[in-house]
């Protein structure tokens, strides 16, 4: 019964979903005015290189079949379909002849520790606080809590980040005005490395932070007062049940599944990068990254990175799906 009308509807949705993704991924590119392989031409002339009519017709036609861009573009997708089974995901444009896969393993660390932590830090504090506060609205803390998130949020975050880096890295100089980690240090895993990525992360993990608690603070809130003012709470209340485990088993603990499911999406997200924090940290991770390959009309790099973005969101999706009927227990597998 689970497997036939549960799990199978959700895991034919997740194939469909992701060969769409990937499929509007490789079209989308393909789409944009900025030919790849004309661009590198284009620069060696720049740089003062000659190339013969002859040389360069065969030097394009070794880049267009290297670049998987050879044939109509049916042949084009289904050679990167068969690429892509093989965990091929080619060479980038711009850092050629460096492997997209290199690229992306060498990023991915970056945005995952910025992005992990902060996640799951603002995600947890945000609840907690949020639960109280809704809980106990007409508390003078809780309305204060409130005014300072009512602040905070609607800040557009360029702005807030930006503000954050003149203040601590311009002003008062505490923090590091850009990059991952100190120049010349090569990563290991000792505690001199650890201490100087942690020291040159902590302005945009701060700024990630401040920002997602507010945002998880309020919708908690929202959403705690609503539960709060269901039936079966109410009941509770009268039925004389101790208030710490009305707030803990009634209220919060039914608040907190659409926060569950806030949660997954937050954590499929991380793989596609913090683009604008990163750029404004000049930070190394994936959002810098696509940045770059946004730029240079880099179409494999492009399409590494959103493939793994689309299949770690639906992962993630599918995941907190399956699991939710262990978070809700109303939930029933027809």
């Amino acid at each position: 019964m689970f497997v036939r009308n549960y799990l199978i509807p959700r895991l034919i949705q997740y194939v469909l979903v992701i060969i769409l993704g990937i499929t509007a991924v490789f079209f989308i590119p393909r789409f944009l005015p900025n030919d790849p392989v004309l661009r590198t031409i284009s620069e060696m002339r720049a740089r003062g290189s000659y190339l013969e009519p002859g040389a360069m017709d065969r030097i394009i036609a070794d880049m267009t079949q290297m670049y998987g861009l050879e044939g109509s573009m049916f042949d084009q997708y289904i050679a990167f379909w068969q690429r892509l089974f093989r965990g091929d995901l080619g060479v980038s444009f711009f850092q050629f002849p460096t492997p997209v896969n290199q690229l992306i393993a060498t990023a991915l660390p970056w945005t995952a520790g910025l992005l992990l932590t902060t996640t799951l830090l603002s995600w947890t504090l945000g609840n907690l606080i949020g639960g109280f506060a809704g809980y106990f609205s007409s508390k003078r803390w809780s309305r204060g809590l409130d005014t300072v998130a009512m602040i905070v949020r609607p800040m557009p975050y360029y702005i807030f980040a930006f503000a954050l880096l003149l203040l601590l890295a311009y002003v008062v100089r505490w923090f590091p005005i850009a990059g991952g980690a100190s120049i010349g240090h090569r990563p290991a895993f000792t505690w001199p490395f650890i201490r100087d990525v942690m020291w040159h992360s902590f302005l945009p993990a701060l700024s990630i932070f401040i920002l997602g608690t507010a945002v998880w603070f309020q919708t908690m809130k929202l959403v705690v007062q609503n539960v709060n003012g269901e039936s079966f709470v109410q009941y509770a209340k009268l039925s004389g049940v101790h208030e710490r485990r009305i707030v803990s088993h009634y209220v919060i603990r039914n608040a907190l599944l659409p926060q569950i499911t806030g949660l997954g999406l937050s954590l499929g997200l991380i793989f596609s990068g913090a683009l604008i924090t990163e750029i404004v940290y000049s930070y190394p991770g994936l959002g810098t990254l696509l940045y770059n390959a946004i730029i240079n009309g880099d179409y494999n790099l492009i399409m590494g990175i959103t493939v793994f973005s689309i299949v770690a969101i639906t992962t993630s999706v599918l995941v907190v799906d399956l699991l939710y009927p262990f978070f809700d227990p109303r939930i029933r597998y027809q």
